[in-house]
């Protein structure tokens, strides 16, 4: 299968992307371009990563075009989450990994404005170490009780 770029390019050059959005996955969801869907139910599309961490790096995309964890509905937040669980076994188990690795990006770091979660696999040393990013320290209690009261107030 060529590349998730040439695909894309593939579709509009015969006239199959009628997706108001512009959004790749929602063109993956109404099979627009083609993808190595791995699992589908009533609320998600679940494919493999173009340009995986590992191989079996899974995405899981809602159908309706939902951009952030912040937008998505009560009335999906569950079914999304039970999906992204099941995922989550399937690629352990299918692929005999150690566990996964399950994250979801908001907006920065968000290649594709998408809800969408990465189903990861891991195994023991593979190489990753823990997040992708470089820790930090707050500078004392202060800071730390400053923090917790600005995210507080986001409620």
């Amino acid at each position: 299968m060529t590349g998730l770029l040439d695909r894309i390019q593939d579709a509009r050059a015969i006239g199959r992307w009628p997706i108001e959005t512009g959004c790749v996955f929602d063109a993956i969801v109404h099979g627009e371009v083609p993808a190595h869907i791995v699992y589908s139910d009533d609320v998600v599309v679940a494919f493999l990563d173009h340009r995986p961490v590992f191989h079996g790096h899974t995405l899981v995309a809602t159908r309706v075009h939902i951009e952030t964890l912040s937008d998505l509905s009560h009335e999906l937040l569950e079914p999304y989450f039970s999906a992204v669980q099941l995922v989550a076994r399937a690629v352990e188990r299918g692929l005999q990994a150690d566990g996964t690795f399950v994250a979801i990006n908001n907006k920065v770091s968000q290649s594709v404005p998408h809800l969408h979660a990465h189903v990861v696999p891991r195994r023991r040393k593979d190489g990753l170490r823990g997040f992708f990013w470089p820790r930090q320290k707050y500078r004392d209690e202060e800071h730390m009780s400053e923090i917790a009261g600005q995210i507080r107030a986001g409620f």
